[in-house]
């Protein structure tokens, strides 16, 4: 069985595993990425549960590890501390020490509430990411980030704490429905838009777009192209007050969007949409050509996401206010202007305004 590693170098250092069929060899994995760990917390949720929840902790067992669970209500909904505490008293009640650990099997939001939880229990303990969705294994299982929501607010509570491994079982992705697999493009894209122009000639190019999700082969290398990106940003930039910036492209609006909602609208379609907002608003102020307007606009709507919404520039400002990528009163706007370029520019809320205000969205 093939398998493809991608070493993070970060304050912890840890492999990234890609491949097909990973989950009947999650046992050895994770003992190997935290091999004193006599006890296992798998967190997960209600829709990934029944499909592979049986599965890991069998594999667990196997390798003599005693595996404790919680699955939580599927849904942003339940990104909360709430549900964080739960997790905490099951470890606590199970007596698990600093060389325990805990599994995260699931997309994005499971990922980052077991990483939080680990994070935080006994100051620290070690975390393995099993990402079972697009957008988990292409961006949020990789880089450390944790947190939970308020309703303020998008991760506005967490902390950095990078994982003891990545496992990325490619195979999961086809249990993935339309609207799930379709959200995790609007992270790829995003990927092809500030840093890889190679992965934009890839998706343009790629004449069986609503087939993709049937091509494990060309899934499989999308997916290592975005890991060894973020790889690549992290080892910089750990800590998210450099270049790991870019990687907020499209998530400023987005996020705002998505809070708006009442986190009924998933993050990867709000993230395709702050994108397309910003694009419109680099083309109506100068600041990109027609031609890459086009180009970046057709691709995300290829893909099936939308490029548009109907926040208006001075909600989009407001939300912005109370998102944790504003330093004091300077907000870090990521814009492209050529594809596969990001560059990070500092705005005040005026000036944000004023950008936006050249947009579609007024």
């Amino acid at each position: 069985m093939s398998e493809l590693r991608i070493h993070v170098k970060a304050s912890k250092e840890y492999d990234v595993v890609i491949g097909q069929g990973l989950l009947s060899r999650a046992g050895s994995l994770v003992k190997e990425a935290v091999p004193k760990a006599t006890k296992i917390l798998i967190v997960s949720e209600t829709n990934v549960a029944p499909l592979y929840l049986d599965t890991v902790k069998s594999n667990l067992a196997k390798e003599g590890i005693e595996v404790f669970e919680l699955v939580f209500e599927a849904g942003e909904q339940s990104k909360n501390i709430n549900t964080i505490t739960a997790m905490w008293a099951v470890m606590a009640k199970a007596g698990f020490t600093r060389t325990d650990a805990v599994v995260a099997l699931g997309g994005g939001v499971t990922g980052d509430m077991a990483g939080f939880a680990a994070a935080t229990f006994l100051r620290g303990i070690g975390v393995v990411q099993i990402p079972t969705s697009l957008l988990a294994q292409v961006d949020a299982s990789v880089g450390g980030k944790t947190g939970i929501d308020l309703p303020e607010g998008k991760n506005q509570v967490g902390a950095f704490h990078q994982p003891s491994m990545v496992i990325e079982d490619t195979d999961c992705l086809k249990t993935l429905s339309f609207d799930k697999f379709t959200e995790g493009l609007g992270e790829v894209i995003k990927y092809a838009f500030i840093m890889d122009r190679e992965l934009y000639d890839i998706l343009e190019g790629y004449e069986n777009k609503e087939g993709l999700r049937n091509d494990p082969g060309m899934l499989t290398k999308i997916v290592t192209m975005c890991v060894n990106d973020k790889a690549d940003v992290i080892k910089g930039d750990e800590f998210d007050t450099g270049r790991r910036q870019i990687l907020n492209y499209g998530h400023t609006v987005g996020h705002v969007i998505e809070r708006d909602s009442g986190f009924t609208k998933d993050h990867g379609v709000c993230v395709a949409k702050g994108m397309g907002i910003m694009i419109d608003a680099c083309l109506a102020t100068g600041r990109m050509d027609s031609d890459t307007h086009d180009k970046m606009m057709d691709l995300i709507r290829a893909y099936g996401l939308l490029a548009e919404d109907d926040i208006t520039p001075e909600a989009a400002v407001a939300g912005i206010m109370n998102d944790k990528k504003k330093r004091g009163n300077t907000i870090s706007l990521i814009l492209v202007n050529r594809i596969g370029e990001a560059e990070i520019v500092p705005m005040s809320p005026d000036e944000v305004l004023d950008l936006l205000r050249g947009g579609k969205t007024n």
